[in-house]
């Protein structure tokens, strides 16, 4: 980082800064995904005006004769990447087996990196992890969907008691290559109805989200008054 920073500097260092962050929140943007184009743009922009504050500074590094206070410029950018961990660890939520938001944090501390990099003057640096952070978020996008993972749901099914039978049920989601992980029937006698919930594990590609066709031969047996899928 040079001692002595010019408005030229400055401006250049912010403006790759929103080129990049804008870039990588408009790929989420038009994926549908959140922390998007103005959420990247803020975190990159915010980091990037703290390196260049530490920069700014960096001819007040030290301690006079007359002073007890010496500066550490290194807890700003330290003090940005720990904030922004705790808002990347806001955006991850597990529901059940399932672990969501893991992409949302890394990208948010992804670009937190890249805003420090442009703000220090890295700028070869800044540039070639912006590109090459955009191109793994869009060009591993297609084969991540196509590759079949376990992937955890649950189903709950509530029917009227003696209409349904949920040994069935689950005999049905077995015989489809569905494992049961564990499931739970209870009985409400005042209301005369049964329910059944399962937590049930298959292969599907992250792309898949919509009902299973053996689940959906299951919710539509006779007698079932209610449903639920969760992926």
């Amino acid at each position: 980082m040079p001692l002595t920073l010019t408005w030229e500097d400055i401006a250049l260092r912010i403006a790759l800064t929103v080129l990049a962050s804008g870039a990588i929140g408009f790929d989420r943007d038009i994926e549908g995904h959140s922390a998007g184009l103005r959420t990247t743009i803020l975190v990159g922009l915010a980091a990037c005006l703290a390196m260049v504050q530490a920069n700014w500074l960096m001819n007040a590094v030290g301690k006079s004769a007359g002073s007890f206070v010496e500066l550490d410029l290194m807890r700003l950018p330290l003090g940005i990447l720990t904030g922004v961990g705790f808002i990347g660890g806001g955006a991850i939520l597990k529901r059940g087996d399932n672990v969501h938001g893991l992409t949302t944090a890394a990208t948010l501390w992804f670009v937190t990196v890249v805003g420090l990099c442009f703000g220090g003057g890295q700028i070869a640096l800044g540039a070639a992890g912006g590109v090459l952070g955009l191109l793994i978020l869009r060009a591993l996008k297609l084969p991540e969907l196509k590759f079949k993972q376990k992937r955890a749901s649950q189903l709950r099914l509530k029917w009227k008691a003696g209409e349904g039978d949920a040994a069935q049920a689950m005999s049905i989601l077995r015989q489809a290559d569905l494992e049961i992980a564990s499931f739970s029937v209870k009985q409400d006698a005042v209301a005369q109805v049964e329910e059944l919930s399962c937590s049930v594990r298959r292969f599907a590609r992250s792309g898949d989200h919509g009902l299973p066709p053996v689940v959906a031969e299951v919710v539509g047996r006779q007698g079932v008054l209610e449903w639920q899928w969760m992926d």
